[in-house]
């Protein structure tokens, strides 16, 4: 049906009900795949018996077979038609060890189940998948599968829908913008579980065309707990979600659900189930641990455009420098300096002394952005080769790779590149991060930026953020500036130099209130790089995203699950960037417990919802109570900002760092704060004291 069917089908209906139906029948056939001819659908059909073996088993039916698998970290995978966990589109090639004291047994109702530490998968008789909580309370239920085969051979399509708690709430798919709450609507898979970061999605959950291509992840929140479901399937589809209602008064709830369509592929599913920190715990211990990022990385990068010569790269450079911005790296992005890049870190340059190493004698590394190379970082020397520094997990590239197609999730040998790519596929967070879109869409890509960041945490890749733009509209220096004061709170911070002579990272030249209120942000981004590299490193150990959700702490938090302006930065700091023009204060939803205006010093009692100020010069930063930051003194060196507790409570923080050598592991120092006569801050595990200076906020 063209749009000129359509019409004529309006115009016989004659009603609105007629262009409701016209519509859907529109759209339905806009949508429908490509006729293969003949086809057989077909359905699990009954139950005829199951195979134990180790970590799960085998339940076969009349027309197919499920195999369920329970791994040592505690997640689950189950899969249809004999489909094997390799190879995957977000696993390393090694396949997760089989949890030995789970096993497949009889259920109560006639099917089997395989019950393990952290989730119960209950295997109905007509092929229904149940996760429950170890107290039996229903995460979700996977409907029986439904799949097509073509009469002439080819591809399967597979659709498997589910069922969710009514007030169950969706995050995650890659932190597509239209989130970080997912609302209903259907969502293009793409191929190979993409993630389109950056690009527009649906946030009227209107049916409609599917939007860019999403990670194929799901992040559930909802009273029953919180679980994630990755769809690990290599072929094309798209997934439509569906929020749930609660009945009111005497109505019956109308539960959530969720429907994946894949063209090609298995249908093979895994799950993890937990609080949110033990959901990405176990996420990052099945798709890898999220690289750590060079020191550079964290800090305040400046971008030069591509066929920059040595003369402008200096120019720039010094313009930033003498307006007081901190710097901790400049890239080439698109292209190569006159000589040839260089790797950062120390590595040696390639060829005569260039830019590169000029640059890096004044400070600051000269970063190529193009396809990864096998060179060492640190100076660290190839293998079978003497000399250069220690590597931590392995080699990597000391080149900065960004591509527009999905990060790899096929190791390289002995390399480990730091790459960023949009869109991204599970598991890049072996890898690097992501750069996402949004800079240039104004007031609304603020929102869309965050959303992504957020998602794609959720998703396991913690280092995100977006190339912000150079001061050229004079128009709008308070869109700069809250550009500028929402990106340096992210992990990836990094700014577009400008083109007008002296601009640096500014570009145009901008008042004098303006480019305090920039150095204000940069400056304050410089002061929390131990805070960042400390988050880097619970990132590795632990999987959890820089950047989280004010919900992170309390997911039954049914108001916190709705708050899409503010977010976590780590445990210690909640942030609410400013979103509209004309804006001096602005209303923030608390989790529990007391909270710290970090400029004013004023405390906020939670949970509920206060109004802070938000002047240009900056946007609201809250510290909890009783949280210990480690901040960079005005000496350089590593201090702890200790913020007081609430009275009879106690709080504390920790601190990352390399052990020095760069060797093994990372020092973890972890203090813990008391009121006594005073606030008392002390290190666990160590008498004496804490060989930090200490700023006591708060009081």
């Amino acid at each position: 049906m063209d749009g000129h069917d359509l019409v004529r089908s309006v115009k016989l209906m004659g009603s609105v009900g007629g262009v409701r139906t016209a519509w859907r029948s529109w759209r339905g056939d806009s949508w429908a795949p490509r006729q293969r001819g003949p086809e057989l659908a077909r359905v699990p059909g009954p139950l005829l018996g199951a195979d134990p073996g180790p970590g799960g088993g085998v339940v076969r039916f009349a027309r197919s077979e499920l195999s369920v698998r329970v791994a040592a970290g505690g997640a689950v995978f189950w899969s249809w038609d004999g489909a094997g966990r390799l190879p995957s589109c977000g696993l390393p090639d090694t396949e997760p060890a089989p949890d030995p004291r789970a096993r497949l047994e009889p259920g109560t109702d006639g099917g089997w189940q395989v019950v393990s530490e952290r989730l119960t998968v209950a295997v109905s008789r007509d092929g229904a998948v149940e996760l429950r909580t170890p107290g039996g309370v229903r995460l979700r239920r996977e409907l029986p599968p439904r799949w097509w085969e073509a009469a002439g051979g080819g591809p399967v399509r597979w659709v498997q829908r589910a069922e969710l708690p009514a007030d169950a709430r969706f995050f995650g798919l890659g932190g597509p913008p239209s989130g970080p709450r997912l609302r209903s609507g259907t969502h293009s898979l793409g191929g190979a579980g993409t993630s389109g970061a950056g690009r527009s999605g649906r946030r009227d959950g209107a049916a409609g065309p599917p939007s860019a291509p999403v990670m194929p992840v799901q992040f559930v929140v909802s009273d029953a707990g919180t679980h994630l479901v990755f769809y690990d399937s290599s072929g094309t589809g798209r997934m439509t979600i569906r929020e749930g209602e609660e009945g009111a008064g005497s109505g019956h709830d109308r539960p959530g659900g969720s429907e994946v369509r894949v063209d090609g592929g298995p249908l093979r599913c895994w799950a993890v189930a937990g609080t949110p920190a033990r959901v990405l715990r176990g996420w990052t211990a099945l798709t890898g641990a999220p690289a750590l990022p060079p020191p550079w990385a964290l800090g305040t990068q400046l971008a030069v455009a591509e066929g920059a010569g040595e003369r402008e790269v200096r120019r720039i450079v010094a313009g930033h420098r003498d307006r007081g911005l901190p710097l901790s790296a400049l890239h080439l992005v698109g292209g190569e300096a006159d000589d040839g890049p260089a790797p950062a870190d120390g590595a040696p340059a390639p060829g005569p002394a260039g830019p590169a190493e000029r640059l890096r004698a004044d400070g600051v590394p000269l970063i190529a952005s193009g396809p990864a190379r096998r060179e060492p970082v640190d100076g660290a020397a190839p293998e079978g080769r003497a000399g250069g520094g220690a590597r931590e997990d392995g080699p990597r590239s000391s080149v900065w790779s960004e591509t527009a197609d999905p990060v790899s999730s096929v190791p390289r040998p002995r390399e480990r590149p730091f790459q960023l790519s949009s869109p991204v596929r599970a598991g890049a967070q072996r890898y690097g991060g992501a750069v996402v879109g949004g800079a240039a869409d104004g007031w609304p890509g603020l929102r869309a930026v965050l959303a992504t960041v957020v998602g794609l945490g959720l998703c396991g890749v913690p280092y995100a953020g977006p190339d912000v733009g150079a001061y050229e509209d004079a128009d709008s220096p308070e869109l700069y500036l809250r550009w500028l004061q929402l990106a340096a709170r992210l992990p990836l911070f990094r700014v577009r130099a400008g083109s007008c002579a002296g601009g640096g990272a500014i570009g145009r030249e901008p008042g004098e209130e303006v480019l305090g209120h920039a150095r204000a942000a940069l400056l304050e981004r410089e002061r929390l790089g131990p805070y960042f590299l400390t988050l880097a490193y619970v990132a590795r150990l632990t999987g959890a995203p820089y950047v989280r959700p004010v919900w992170w702490d309390a997911p039954r938090d049914r108001g916190l699950r709705d708050c899409e302006d503010a977010f976590l930065l780590g445990d210690g700091l909640l942030v609410a960037p400013v979103f509209e023009p004309g804006t001096v204060r602005r209303t923030v939803r608390l989790p529990r417990g007391r909270w710290y205006d970090t400029v004013t010093g004023r405390s906020y009692e939670g949970p509920g919802r206060v109004t802070v100020e938000a002047p240009l010069s900056r946007i609201p930063v809250l510290a909890r109570a009783g949280v210990v930051i480690p901040v960079r003194g005005d000496e350089g060196a590593t201090e702890l900002e200790a913020w007081a507790p609430r009275p009879g409570r106690r709080g504390g923080g920790v601190l990352v760092r390399s052990a020095g050598t760069g060797r093994g592991k990372p020092v973890v120092e972890r203090f813990r704060t008391r009121w006594e006569d005073g606030l008392v801050v002390e290190r666990d595990g160590h008498a004496g004291a804490v060989p930090y200076p200490v700023r006591v906020r708060g009081v």
